[in-house]
């Protein structure tokens, strides 16, 4: 299996953390936990499918992931091949008129999204494509035709590093009165540029460190209160929620 980063130009750096080259030989079934962006993929080769209540859906070559709250299952087919592009917090609203919370918990065309013709082309140019840095100079000159000139909301930008830099403990009254906005407001704005509520994601921030500790040689006891969960019976029902499983289960198969 093949999963190589690779990191945009300095024109597109502020919008997208990095691309995937994703590659596979053998068909399988796997869960993708909450991030904390939108993601687009590109298949130039093999098909890709999601499961949900344990029906399959095949999905198309060219879509889009908005953030979700819990995981997700999908399914490849053997000797399947993407470009993955992972957008930053507040990425996608630059390349889009849609706002991102309109995708949240969804995968969707990008038909949907940008204009058919020019996804066809893209399509096309990475079927015969026969290098990963091809492969990536393609996806990059698509996004640069598609990006906006647009300031970048820097209230919710300031948000997005509060909010990482407590590791998703801050509450959302805490973020209200450190940016001096009210609660009604601050919501409508985080939703239409980061994609869901800033209690969400906050919750996803925090799921992302304890996944982060688990990696760590500590007990499940020290990572549940350096997170700051109320108690064990919290902890492992919110870790349950974003993976299916319980965090002593995970920690297994690490």
């Amino acid at each position: 299996m093949k999963f190589d980063k690779h990191f945009p130009t300095e024109k597109l750096k502020d919008y997208i953390k990095y691309y995937v080259i994703s590659e596979n030989d053998v068909e399988s079934e796997y869960k993708v936990f909450p991030s904390s962006g939108l993601v687009i993929g590109f298949q130039y080769k093999g098909q890709l499918s999601s499961i949900k209540d344990k029906t399959l859906t095949k999905l198309t070559s060219a879509g889009i992931t908005g953030i979700a709250d819990s995981y997700k299952i999908f399914k490849n087919s053997a000797d399947i091949g993407t470009v993955l592009v992972y957008f930053t917090e507040i990425g996608f609203t630059h390349f889009a008129s849609h706002p991102s919370n309109e995708l949240f918990n969804l995968s969707l065309s990008l038909d949907d999204i940008f204009n058919k013709n020019e996804i066809s082309e893209v399509e096309e140019k990475l079927m015969i494509a026969t290098t990963d840095q091809q492969r990536i100079k393609i996806v990059e000159q698509f996004l640069v035709a598609q990006l906006k000139d647009i300031q970048a909301d820097k209230l919710i930008v300031e948000a997005v590093k509060l909010i990482y830099m407590s590791k998703g403990t801050i509450r959302v009254k805490e973020l209200n009165e450190k940016l001096f906005i009210s609660q009604s407001p601050f919501e409508k704005r985080f939703r239409k540029v980061v994609g869901t509520t800033p209690k969400k994601f906050t919750s996803i921030i925090r799921f992302n460190s304890v996944l982060d500790n688990l990696k760590e040689i500590k007990s499940l006891t020290e990572i549940c209160y350096e997170n700051n969960f109320f108690d064990q019976a919290h902890f492992i029902k919110n870790f349950k929620h974003f993976t299916g499983e319980t965090p002593e289960n995970f920690k297994r198969f690490l």
